[in-house]
């Protein structure tokens, strides 16, 4: 055979032989099992008033943009979203509607990777406290500390006695539902600056005084979050640095958390959208997905 002619066979067989290399290294790709992901959680998992909203399910206001799915989307996890607005920890082993299943219901021991918000409507805390303390900014026009000085230790009291050991039990059921599944509890990124900003208080209207004082319950509830899930061995994911900065008091662009006022989300003071990419990115650094 001339030369020429057997450089030409030899060529042709290196490409068929690429090419099935290549169609099995793809298969091995397209076989490669991904994570079943289930999504627990409060409005802050569900990114309420974020939209689009999941249309399956009104009474949770889910939207279809939440962390858990811009998790999902970007690992290729199989994601079963579960998370209901105005969720407390009870709700993980009762039905907080009539048609909506206790949350754990959806884990099972083939659950490969769980992530949840939980614990800031356990008493009231969040919308008590924030309330409690806007009335009371605008009713001093912006002075003193009229909500601490009236609620004093009364939410961090609240929290303690009954939050705390509520997220333990909420996160032992998860645990004993879904055994071999990597659990992720977050915290919740900052509503409020460290102190007054007084450009804020059209905004987000509570006393100068009253700003840490509400930062300091967010803290404590933070904190629990973090005791029980050491407690329970879950991942905690912490937002207190990388959420520093982007409060409500910043503008639009920049804060993750929409203000109380004047906002541009249909659920004030929630994570808009850019919150929930950020909660999702910063717990995917933390638990190392690609």
């Amino acid at each position: 055979m001339p030369k020429h002619a057997v450089r030409r066979v030899m060529t042709a067989t290196v490409a068929v032989v690429g090419t099935l290399v290549l169609g099995v290294d793809a298969a091995a790709a397209d076989t490669t099992p991904s994570l079943d992901y289930v999504a627990l959680g409060d409005s802050y998992s569900a990114g309420s008033g974020v939209l689009p909203v999941d249309p399956t399910n009104l009474l949770c206001l889910r939207s279809t943009a939440n962390y858990p799915h811009v998790i999902a989307s970007r690992t290729g996890a199989r994601l079963d979203d579960v998370t209901c607005g105005a969720a407390e920890t009870k709700h993980f082993t009762q039905a907080q509607y009539p048609g909506v299943a206790p949350q754990v219901e959806a884990l099972d021991a083939d659950t490969d990777l769980v992530t949840l918000t939980i614990g800031g409507n356990d008493n009231g805390t969040f919308v008590n406290a924030v309330t409690a303390c806007g009335t009371a900014g605008l009713l001093s026009g912006g002075r003193g500390s009229p909500c601490k000085d009236r609620h004093g230790t009364s939410f961090d009291d609240q929290i303690e006695a009954n939050t705390y050991p509520a997220l333990k039990e909420a996160l032992r059921s998860v645990r004993a539902k879904a055994p071999n599944a990597r659990v992720a509890a977050l915290g919740y990124p900052w509503i409020t600056p460290a102190t007054a900003d007084p450009s804020c208080f059209l905004k987000l209207p509570i006393a100068s005084g009253d700003v840490p004082y509400l930062r300091g319950i967010q803290a404590h509830l933070n904190q629990v979050v973090r005791r029980a899930a050491e407690d329970t061995g879950v991942t905690y994911v912490d937002f207190s640095q990388v959420s520093e900065g982007h409060d409500a008091c910043r503008a639009a662009g920049t804060r993750w958390i929409e203000p109380l006022l004047f906002g541009h989300s249909l659920v004030p003071v929630h994570p808009n959208a850019l919150g929930e990419r950020r909660m999702a990115e910063h717990t995917m650094d933390v638990l190392g997905l690609d």
